[in-house]
Formats: C-alpha cells, structure tokens, sequence
C-alpha cells in the first residue's frame, strides 16, 4: 500500500505559507468566529481564530434519536436548544487557556443537518411536534399520492432539481398537517411556523425576531424555484402550503441580526452565515472550481460536485443542489449530488449482525492481512440501490466464495464496496456536469482508514486528498460567516487565499487501467446479479374459516332454491 503524503498545496491550487508567514498571520488574528454544528448524531460549538481558521475550542455532545416504530426517526427540538446552549458555554470556558475570551466572538454561524422539518407555535415559541429526520420514511403514502396526483415522481425536478421524495421537507410538512391535529389548528389559526433545522435554530437564538433560511437548505425542501431562489406558487400549492408559515431565504453569508436570547451564551454576538451540513462541507474541502468534487465518508456517502453557476439537471438521479451563495449580491454556486446508502454501515453490520469482525474499528488491520478481497465482492443493497442503479427491488449479496475465502477477504471486499459504489456516481456526474473530475477530496470518520483511503484512489484511478480536519463542515461554515459583507474577517478569494488548517493527505492510485477496468467489470455483474431479487408475490384469496362455512353451503342452498323453484313451477302449471 502507498503511504499517504502531504503535498505542498490546497485543493484550491494555493500554495501554503511559508512558516514565517505562519508565525505572523497567528499574531495578527482579527477576531474569533464561533460554529454551531448541528448534525444527526451529535451537536457542537466550535470556535476559530482568523484569518488562519484554527480551531482552538469545541465541546460536542451525543443528540438522542426517537424510533417510535420501523421506518420512523424523530429527534427532540428543544434537547437541539438545549445542546447548542451547553456547548457553546463549555466551549467559552476553554478560551482563558488560548488567551482570548467571549468578547473576542465577533460573529456566528449555522450549519445543520439538512432536510429534517420542524413545526412550531409562533405564539409560544414551543415545538407543535418531534423534529422529523431526513432519513424519516413515514411520509411514504403522502409521496404515492402526491405521485397519483402529477403522474410522475420528476414532475418537480427541471424547477427544484429533487424528485418527489420522503427525503424532502415538503411531505414533512404535509405530513405533520395531515396526521397531527395540534399542527393542523395552529395552522388554521395562523400560528404555525414550519422550517428547517437552521430555521428553528434562528428563531429561538432571536427570541422569535428572525424566522429565516439560507439558499442551501431552502433547496433541499422541494418548495424553493432553483432559478428564482423563492418559494414556488405551484409547489406550495401542490402540498397544501401557506408561504407565511415558512421562512425567508437569504444567501449563506450576511448579517442576518443579532442573538437576544437571555438562554444563550452568545447573546449580543452576530449571526452572519448559514449552510446544510454537505454543502459546507464541500466549501470547507476548498472545492470552489467547477469539477472539484469532495466525498464525506460515513455510515453512509454523501458525494457533491461543484458545477459552477449554472445548474446541472441530472438523467440518472443525481440531485441538483444549491452548493453556495456567499453573500446577497454574489453569484449563486450549484452541486450536483449522489449518496451512498450503505458505506460504514456495512462493516457494521459485519459486527453486529453476522459477527465476521470484532469491531468495525478494527476494518483496516483485518483487510490487511490478507493481498487482496480474493476476487470476493459484497454488494451492499440491504434496502435496494439507489444512483444510479435505483432499483428497490435488489439485495444485498456476498458473491465469488470458494473453499478458500476466509472473513478477512470479506472485510475487504466491504471497504472495495464502498470505493465501487463512490466510482459509480462519480462515473455518473463526470459524464454529466462536462467538467473533467481529476481528484477527489475526503473527509468524514471513516477517512482515517488507510487502506480504504488507498483502495478508493486504485478503484477511480485519481488522487484521493484527504482533509486533516477530517471532518470539514465547521470549517466551512465558519469561512461563510466570517467573510459576510460587514463582519470581514477576512476575504474569501480562492485564488488568492491559502489557509494553514487546508492540509491534505494524498494517494495516489497503484493500479493500472486494465486492472481498474477488470475488477470494475466485476463489481457490475456482482450488482447485475442482486437485481430483482424482491418479486411482489400476486395477491392470493385468504380462504379463512368464514370462507370454507360459506362455500360448504353452497349445496345446501342451491337444492334449496332449485327445490323452491320447481314448486312455483309446478303450482303456476296447475293453475293452468
């Protein structure tokens, strides 16, 4: 395996500081930017010096999530609050040691998991139901029949770039209006506010002043106009929306106001950037040119590619995106996106349920021991796949087992499954975005494997830059709001810029073409044959008790009427 190296630049093509600069660019630091990160699993604050963005306090906690039955996941708004407060305040308690303190907070910023809905009562400020997650699927029935109604589940996609999806926060919202009677009265009465995470969040930080969005979220509704960045008639309309219950869309990056809440440890600090937790993830990997293209590693993939300032409408799936627009005047920067369902999860359940690997931790040192997956291939489609295959009706398969194959080939070909299923929709959005992807850029959890890392680089046959930072989000969502018009802290220019917190480790691929091409053959017959396994059985008759009673007096009752009959017969021809 190639190790991975430090190369002397950044995504963005920018050469790094030399030390001295370094040295000099942390004396003159010109203010701190704090980070709210709010995401599925957990909630932080995090705090940075500029211009250099080094991160120099946080504090996280672990976000409970609410399973009422299969399919369902909810998550408490007011523990969201609450969170946020407990971690901004410890993270304010670790600045004495760096030598700053809270007054050095200049400005904040928002980044948050995307798509979950939240409702609440504008008169009390309190939540009218649970916080409905992304991955929520019990808006299902409301997608069948808003289907039924346009006749076509990409009705909506050449004006949001989304299909109709229990993804999206319309059918949240409709959902809550359909089936919660506290949320439909509030409605009825016009005090029902409706939002993303994002939104929520503003609104209590401002004691109910601000009921806003940013570009980046809106899009992920299914409610805003891609091209008119508002919320659009016929949409609302569609899904039985008032536009006043919903919020109104700003760019990621301006002063949106100040935090008033006596609850909360920023009071009286600005509130300038906003983004979804991808997008400011790929503004944190400095993927800012057209083509650049990062990959978050985690239980699942999230994959954006930057298409500049015209969007790409996608003929296999993909989703078209708001990536950013940083500032009111600027230009509005699109994405085109692809997700992995199952990534981490895979060797998860390796651990978990069949139990071939101690601990999923421990991935790397079991592939490891073995050259290579021994032409094994795991095709993860525990529940379908999705782009761009999207075929519900495949299932997870373990193909090409001989006498031979031990579990370490398995944990293998897991962690190749997650490098195969990332090259398919790169394959996909290199053909569609028309702008040549010569790198991929890494972050998430699952990046500190080093074997995953190396193999992803073998399987696309191009560089793979691993972030330092890891995780990226809070770094890109603090650059939002730090460079708004009237904070300026410092000046987002690409081509001029360079961060000391921008490093990255690169592998580079050690395969051939022919290899790549022969193995990446391989992996589509080994999903070819997961294909249609779920076969819709025909609806038989349930013959129950009731049914066999019925049918075993059917003799009687025809003797019967045949018997009633002959008798009018012959009683009529008597008469006669």
């Amino acid at each position: 395996m190639t190790e991975g190296k430090n190369l002397p630049h950044s995504s963005a093509d920018v050469p790094f500081r030399s030390k001295e600069l370094r040295k000099q660019s942390l004396i003159q630091h010109t203010g701190l930017v704090g980070v709210i990160d709010e995401g599925t699993k957990t909630i932080g604050f995090s705090i940075y010096t500029t211009p250099d963005f080094k991160e120099i306090a946080a504090h996280r906690v672990e976000l409970s999530v609410i399973t009422p039955q299969d399919g369902w996941y909810e998550q408490d708004p007011l523990e969201m609050m609450a969170s946020i407060n407990k971690c901004a305040e410890e993270a304010i308690k670790q600045l004495p040691e760096q030598g700053f303190s809270a007054s050095d907070i200049v400005t904040v910023g928002i980044t948050n998991q995307r798509e979950t809905t939240i409702v609440w009562d504008a008169v009390t400020g309190k939540p009218l139901y649970n916080a409905l997650l992304w991955k929520d699927i019990r808006t299902s029935t409301t997608v069948e029949q808003i289907v039924a109604k346009v006749q076509d589940p990409n009705h909506f996609r050449g004006s949001t770039g989304l299909p109709i999806s229990t993804y999206f926060s319309a059918l949240k919202i409709r959902w809550l209006r359909d089936n919660v009677p506290e949320v439909r009265q509030a409605i009825r009465e016009r005090r029902c506010k409706a939002g993303t995470v994002d939104s929520w969040i503003v609104w209590n930080l401002t004691n109910g002043a601000l009921h806003i969005t940013d570009v980046t979220n809106a899009s992920r509704t299914l409610l805003m106009n891609l091209e008119t960045q508002a919320w659009d008639p016929v949409l609302l309309k569609t899904f039985g929306i008032r536009e006043e219950m919903l919020p109104t869309i700003h760019s990621c990056s301006e002063v949106f106001g100040k935090i008033t809440s006596e609850r909360s440890p920023l009071r009286g600090m600005t509130l300038s950037g906003i983004m979804g937790n991808q997008q400011a993830s790929l503004l944190g990997q400095m993927c800012v040119k057209p083509g650049q293209t990062k990959n978050t590693y985690r239980s699942g993939c999230f994959l954006l590619c930057n298409t500049g300032d015209k969007p790409v409408f996608s003929r296999h799936g993909l989703l078209t995106t708001v990536a950013y627009k940083l500032g009111p005047q600027a230009p509005t920067i699109y994405a085109i996106e692809g997700a992995v369902s199952v990534a981490g999860h895979a060797l998860s359940w390796l651990q978990n349920k069949v139990r071939i690997l101690p601990d999923s931790r421990d991935a790397e040192k079991y592939a490891e021991m073995v050259p290579t997956s021994g032409d094994v291939y795991f095709v993860p489609a525990f529940t379908g796949l999705y782009a761009p295959y999207w075929r519900q009706n495949a299932r997870g398969i373990i193909i090409g087992l001989t006498q031979f194959t031990r579990k370490n080939h398995i944990v293998r070909a897991a962690l190749e499954s997650i490098c195969f299923q990332t090259r398919d929709i790169l394959e996909c959005m290199h053909q569609e975005c028309g702008y040549e992807i010569n790198k991929l850029h890494a972050d998430g959890k699952l990046t500190t494997n080093n074997l995953l890392m190396q193999l992803q680089a073998d399987t696309i046959g191009m560089p793979v830059f691993r972030s330092q930072l890891m995780d990226s989000t809070a770094f890109g969502a603090a650059m939002c709001a730090a460079q708004a018009d009237g904070v300026n802290l410092c000046q987002f220019e690409p081509e001029k810029r360079y961060y000391e917190n921008v490093h990255y480790d690169t592998f580079l691929a050690t395969t051939t073409d022919v290899e790549r091409k022969e193995r990446y053959g391989k992996w589509k017959r080994a999903v070819e044959r997961s294909l249609g396994w779920v076969i819709k059985q025909k609806k038989t008759r349930e013959y129950t008790e009731e049914n066999y009673r019925m049918l075993s007096s059917l003799p009687a009752s025809i003797f019967l009427i045949s018997s009633f009959a002959m008798l009018v017969h012959s009683l009529a021809a008597s008469g006669q």
